[in-house]
């Protein structure tokens, strides 16, 4: 059986882009800011990393991109002594040679596990047994570990069963999932399971909201992979301490400010997430069309508020 990623607190990573020239409109990756994103991220405390996921901008980067995107990410870590370091790599396609290419791409760059958006396309007439097979046929053939994951709003709100996931789980390839819903019903039956092959040795299941993370780990979840945790990563990763070790009163006034950050992710999406890390960390990045990039002052001024609660969290220690 495949071993999950460990538990703790993942960052959803973006890309970074450059601007992009007078002759595309398409602007290229932007690699050294990359570095210093990612090198923030593990020197503060952060589990691992997710690459081209839905906050990565997985759809808009090239599969020859996806090679030099994780293999340099993977080499830097490498540099700064970060072996081993848990990377998994995102996909975010309909068709099962596709999706299976991916992840050989990544697996040759470096990623150890990988996340496999589910086919939302046809979600309005798709069966639990289709989903089942279809996840099926990309483990059975993956080089990588693979981990399901149930994004609603980025795939035609496909709905996944809880015994769906619990069929795929006894798949010795299947190790675990991300939620990026509301749903704690869900959360609560998959983490709290008593199937041997539901167990937290063997399949994990992180929450895709960083402000679900205390019910999520009440649960028995494994942690989070949480797009705010990319501009506070140290806030997060207490928020989680303080959870396992049993404080629940810090824990619960953390997670209210967390909750109210938050907003700004699940909002925006991948644009708040970049403007986020332009306003505190200075890293700027462009994002690909369709999205558009960028906050007018008066737009973030919403956010001014509780960001600089959360600024002043990232310096406690």
């Amino acid at each position: 059986m495949a071993s999950p990623p460990p538990q703790g607190i993942y960052v959803p990573v973006p890309t970074f882009f450059s601007k992009p020239s007078s002759s595309s409109p398409v602007p290229p990756l932007d690699l050294d800011t990359q570095t210093k994103h990612i090198l923030h991220l593990a020197a503060n405390g952060i589990k691992g990393l997710v690459l081209l996921g839905s906050t990565g901008e997985s759809i808009a980067v090239t599969n020859d991109e996806r090679k030099i995107l994780i293999a340099h990410v993977r080499q830097e870590l490498d540099r700064a002594k970060y072996k081993s370091y848990p990377l998994i790599a995102g996909t975010a396609t309909q068709g099962i040679e596709d999706t299976l290419t991916q992840l050989r791409i990544s697996a040759d760059a470096g990623a150890q596990w990988g996340l496999v958006l589910a086919p939302g396309f046809f979600a309005t007439c798709i069966t639990q047994q289709g989903i089942i097979e279809w996840y099926t046929a990309i483990a059975d053939q993956s080089p990588l570990p693979i981990m399901i994951y149930h994004y609603p709003a980025v795939s035609n709100s496909i709905p996944i069963a809880a015994s769906t996931f619990t069929t795929l789980s006894a798949h010795s390839n299947i190790c675990g999932a991300k939620l990026s819903h509301g749903d704690l019903t869900l959360h609560t039956l998959l983490a709290s399971s008593p199937l041997d092959s539901m167990k937290l040795n063997h399949f994990t299941t992180f929450t895709g909201l960083g402000q679900q993370l205390l019910p999520v780990l009440t649960v028995g979840g494994a942690g989070a992979i949480d797009g705010l945790a990319a501009i506070f990563p140290k806030t997060l990763v207490r928020l989680y301490a303080l959870i396992k070790d049993g404080k629940l009163d810090g824990a619960r006034r953390l997670q209210e400010i967390v909750a109210r950050g938050e907003g700004l992710v699940v909002g925006r999406g991948v644009v708040g997430a970049k403007e986020g890390v332009k306003r505190v960390l200075g890293w700027e990045s462009q994002c690909r069309l369709p999205l558009r990039g960028g906050m007018t002052d008066t737009e973030w001024e919403q956010w001014k508020e509780v960001f600089a609660e959360l600024e002043h969290e990232e310096k406690e220690r």
